[in-house]
């Protein structure tokens, strides 16, 4: 067994998925690791990671539209507001959704399915700099 470990920067517009699939799957290629398993983790509380569809835009839009309904910024119910209406919304988005994910790696791509892409979920209105470390295992 071998593993590889790296850390990738991405600046987010705001709020809004943003796809990572072309650089993960460069940096898996790059790796020499043909078969194994691949993990994807944010290092943030008010961001986190999807696996969604990369070919119909639309299902982002709908997506962000369920969730600014299910979880409003500036809702009364929030006590933790220490950046703004949106910083307790963002952190209910992300414990909602994931802050990791498993990915099989085989021939040295990832497992994705034909629709599927990999994206950083900007919970937050105004863009950051978001750290996306990357895991891999297997031979």
């Amino acid at each position: 067994m071998r593993q590889a470990r790296s850390t990738l920067e991405i600046r987010t517009p705001g709020r809004g998925l943003t796809e990572l699939t072309p650089q993960v799957a460069r940096w898996v290629s790059a790796s020499g690791i043909g078969d194994g398993l691949l993990t994807v983790f944010v290092r943030h509380t008010s961001a986190s990671l999807l696996i969604q569809e990369n070919a119909d835009p639309s299902v982002q839009a709908d997506l962000e539209r369920f969730l600014a309904r299910l979880v409003p910024d500036g809702e009364a119910l929030f006590e933790h507001r220490s950046e703004g209406a949106d910083d307790m919304p963002a952190h209910v988005r992300s414990a909602l959704t994931a802050t990791q994910l498993s990915i099989p790696v085989a021939d040295g791509r990832p497992m994705l399915g034909t629709w599927q892409g990999i994206f950083l979920y900007e919970h937050r209105r105004r863009g950051h700099l978001r750290e996306v470390v990357l895991h891999l295992l297997g031979d």
